[in-house]
């Protein structure tokens, strides 16, 4: 029988194609450390993404592929592992944070907040580093979301002198929002470069360390605080969150356009449409389409982007965020929580497919 060698598993494997990418494992570089002990064969795969929904299928791809093209009697063991990419050419703001992700809705009451926590805490459940921005400053809602009204950020001084604001952990994602420096009960008016600067703070003065993804919750429409946004970091992508009613589609294109302008041209990763129908518990097969019908699938289509999934119209999620444990947490075994878990999943796998393919994130530079 004739000896396997670490080249002859690497050729074998240099026919292994990642999925998404549409290039071989090798010519990607995730694949390290190939070693052989007789006829053992081991070596660990680099995912994109601890997220990676393609795990399994990828596996079983390299396995398959010893197995053929070298020896089919070898034992493979594959360790899977991951290193989120990015594409960021700008690390003078928030060196540590790989990706930062808008989430915006072009109008309110869609549930974009709600969808934010559970991709944050999705994620995070993964072996993500994830951070969230509750960029909402009038209408902070992620200190309740996250069941952390009463914390308070510590304040720490910098080894320049400067002083940064520790942010909130909870549920493994650190959190910032204006709702810790406010009471609850009273509101927040400020005009728009009040709030621009607060979100710049946000940015600038929080510790955030070493981040996979960094999450904006945007306020709804467009606004000084998106404008902020894009001119403070380089954004990866943004994320549209829409009903499938067609005051809200209308809404969400005008969104979807602002990212897409010439002088923003921030990547459009992926439609929610949530809300998508509703299910009566005690009729489990029906589904009534309360907002309309296939409205997200539409708007994707129009503007060719993915539709990162369909979320159904469930009080359980509602109740859930106002008790404070998103329902990714609340209940791990139900549809809403894998629902959840795929939207991030699908998230994760548009962020490498974009920091794959297109060109790197800057800061934008608006020109009078």
């Amino acid at each position: 029988m004739p000896e396997i060698t670490i080249d002859a598993v690497r050729h074998a494997l240099s026919f292994v194609e990642e999925p998404d990418l549409g290039q071989d494992l090798i010519t990607l570089n995730m694949v390290e450390d190939i070693r052989v002990e007789g006829r053992v064969v081991s070596f660990t795969v680099v995912l994109t993404t601890p997220a990676c929904p393609l795990k399994q299928l990828i596996h079983d791809a390299c396995e398959r592929a010893v197995h053929t093209m070298v020896d089919k009697e070898a034992e493979v063991v594959i360790m899977m592992t991951s290193r989120v990419t990015t594409m960021r050419s700008n690390n003078t703001i928030l060196p540590g944070v790989k990706n930062i992700i808008a989430i915006a809705s072009g109008k309110g009451g869609v549930g974009k907040s709600t969808v934010a926590a559970n991709l944050a805490v999705a994620l995070a459940a993964t072996g993500a580093k994830v951070g969230l921005i509750d960029a909402d400053i009038s209408g902070p809602s992620m200190p309740t979301m996250f069941g952390v009204e009463d914390a308070r950020p510590h304040v720490f001084q910098g080894e320049n002198g400067k002083n940064f604001i520790q942010p909130i952990v909870q549920y493994g994602v650190k959190l910032m929002s204006i709702g810790f420096l406010a009471p609850g009960e009273n509101a927040i008016v400020w005009r728009g470069p009040m709030a621009s600067s607060a979100l710049k703070q946000f940015i600038t003065e929080v510790e955030w360390g070493d981040l996979d993804y960094l999450l904006l919750d945007l306020p709804p429409g467009t606004s000084d605080i998106h404008l902020t946004m894009v001119q403070t970091v380089p954004v990866t992508g943004a994320i549209i969150v829409t009903t499938p009613q067609p005051v809200a589609l209308m809404d969400a294109q005008k969104g979807l356009q602002m990212f897409r302008q010439p002088q923003i041209n921030v990547p459009v990763l992926g439609i929610i449409e949530n809300m998508a129908w509703f299910t009566p518990a005690e009729l489990p097969d029906s589904k009534y389409f309360i907002f309309g019908e296939g409205g997200g699938q539409r708007l994707a289509d129009k503007h060719e982007v993915p539709l990162l999934g369909q979320l159904p119209l469930i009080q359980a999620v509602r109740e859930a965020g106002d008790a404070g444990l998103p329902a990714v947490l609340a209940d791990v075994n139900s549809p809403a929580a894998d629902t959840f878990r795929q939207l991030a999943e699908n998230l994760a796998r548009q962020i490498s497919i974009r920091n794959n393919v297109a060109p790197k994130t800057t800061i934008v530079e608006m020109k009078r």
